[in-house]
């Protein structure tokens, strides 16, 4: 890592003698500490630390904040990941020293704030989905991915159907999908989209048979687009004898306005980061809860909130649970920000969040209809996939054309996904942007298209006005380099 010609290096700006904060001088007398701790484990030498004042430590870090790319200062339509406005009473509330400093360890009678909470909070993700039970326990959507379907396997041993061991997984699915399956020692099998962007029913039936255990579905898929024909689905599967998963990713799209039992769904995980608000950019923090129909509670993790005496306590006396797949409760504060989200929303608000997340996307699908090629015709949910085929034929594509937005002031869509669409360009505005905000994305990515035509290098060589230009992605990968 080399600094640039405006910032410094730590190491760079340090000055003997510097100090952010003086500690005094130690009491402990050096003999003791070479009592305490092996000889093998002291330094010879002081460390080479920056040593640097805490003005200029504050400042370095300040700069460096400004050139990321979040949510509080840039349009964020990064499709399939839902990077929305987190409304700042949710960490408020997160940050209150009854649910921040709980200690992991305590007993039921001393947290029943905290037991309340998430058992109400089971409850809501329940009424919304129309499902009998539900386990907060896994910490992201591809572990709730993987609960789901030990919770599956579980269920198909029990009944005697251990030989199941095939999963379902449309050509249009998150990456995360056949992953999961892997790891739970499933086989999967791909079934094809249709020419309108949906489950092709017939290679459906074509690739169903009696080793199938369950197929994963996101509705509305990656594409954007609703299954339309969910109850058909559900219902071949079922005549089989297998379960439907459904991926809870895109549950903004849909959430109070149809429950996903009523489609038909046995088992689904909620992206509670994405859907019900925490900031999740950078890898973390996550909760992929999951809600299942009433032949499948037996099998959810342990432990289960339940009432009793009208005291809240932890039963792990589960004979056929799964088990635990999450060390303590979970990510106990992403459920206090959703819980906080659904109280604050409300029902009608949390349907209106949905409604204005699909206006949204169509609003924005519509503006660069001119500009780009749109592969499927039918109506776009939340999130919505264009092609830049056409701009890639001008040495182009999707890659270059994400990074000529950086210049622009956005941050990048996704791009190159779902695979089934060369070129892609996966936008998702979701509700919480303005019209003015749409207009201006919608205006300079049509500006870009037309670079393309006129001047293609600004844009092949984008992006321009960053400090850290154009990266070798591609050597980063296959040669890694984690030190500097």
């Amino acid at each position: 890592m080399t600094a640039t010609h405006d910032m410094p290096m730590l190491n760079e700006i340090s000055s003997e003698g510097r100090r952010a904060s003086d500690l005094g001088t130690s009491d402990v007398p050096d003999v003791a500490l070479s009592q305490m701790i092996p000889a093998r484990f002291l330094r010879n030498e002081k460390a080479k630390l920056p040593e640097i004042a805490e003005l200029a430590v504050v400042r370095h870090f300040t700069r460096l904040s400004r050139r990321n790319g979040g949510i509080d200062n840039v349009f964020y339509p990064l499709g399939s990941c839902t990077m929305k406005y987190n409304p700042r009473v949710n960490e408020y509330v997160a940050a209150m020293n009854g649910f921040a400093n709980i200690h992991p360890l305590a007993r039921d009678e001393d947290i029943q704030g905290a037991l309340e909470l998430m058992s109400a909070l089971e409850s809501y993700l329940c009424e919304l989905t129309g499902f009998s039970a539900c386990s907060l326990q896994p910490a992201a959507g591809a572990q709730g991915e993987m609960t789901a379907l030990l919770v599956i396997k579980a269920y198909m041993q029990d009944k005697g159907h251990g030989h199941r061991n095939v999963v379902l997984i449309p050509d249009s699915a998150h990456g995360t999908n056949p992953a999961s399956c892997t790891a739970c020692g499933f086989k999967t099998r791909e079934v094809k989209s249709n020419g309108k962007g949906m489950i092709d029913l017939d290679d459906l039936r074509a690739k169903l048979d009696g080793d199938v255990a369950a197929m994963m579905i996101t509705n509305p898929n990656t594409l954007g687009i609703f299954e339309a024909n969910i109850r058909k689905i559900a219902d071949i599967l079922h005549e089989s004898g297998a379960q439907l998963y459904m991926d809870g990713a895109n549950f903004n799209a849909i959430m109070g306005v149809i429950r996903t039992r009523d489609m038909g769904v046995d088992v689904q995980h909620f992206n509670l980061h994405k859907t019900f608000s925490t900031p999740h950019g950078g890898g973390g923090p996550g909760a992929g809860p999951i809600a299942v129909a009433q032949h499948l509670s037996e099998f959810l993790p342990i432990p289960r909130i339940e009432k009793r005496e009208g005291k809240f306590v932890r039963n792990y006396d589960k004979p056929k649970t799964v088990g635990r797949v999450r060390a303590f409760f979970g990510n106990f504060g992403v459920f206090v920000r959703a819980y906080t989200y659904i109280r604050s929303l409300g029902k009608s608000g949390l349907r209106r969040v949905a409604e204005m997340a699909v206006l949204n996307a169509r609003y924005l699908h519509k503006k660069l209809g001119s500009a780009f090629e749109t592969p499927y015709t039918a109506p776009c949910m939340h999130e919505f996939v264009v092609s830049a085929e056409k701009q890639s034929k001008k040495g182009c594509g999707a890659t270059p054309i994400a990074k000529r937005l950086i210049d622009y002031g956005y941050h990048p869509p996704t791009t190159h996904f779902p695979l089934i669409v060369h070129d892609a360009l996966m936008i998702e505005p979701t509700e919480t942007e303005n019209r003015e905000t749409l207009d201006g994305f919608a205006n300079d990515l049509c500006r870009i298209a037309a670079e393309i035509e006129e001047t293609p290098d600004v844009v092949r060589s984008a992006p321009q006005t960053t400090v850290v230009r154009k990266l070798d992605e591609v050597g980063a990968t296959r040669s890694p380099k984690f030190r500097w």
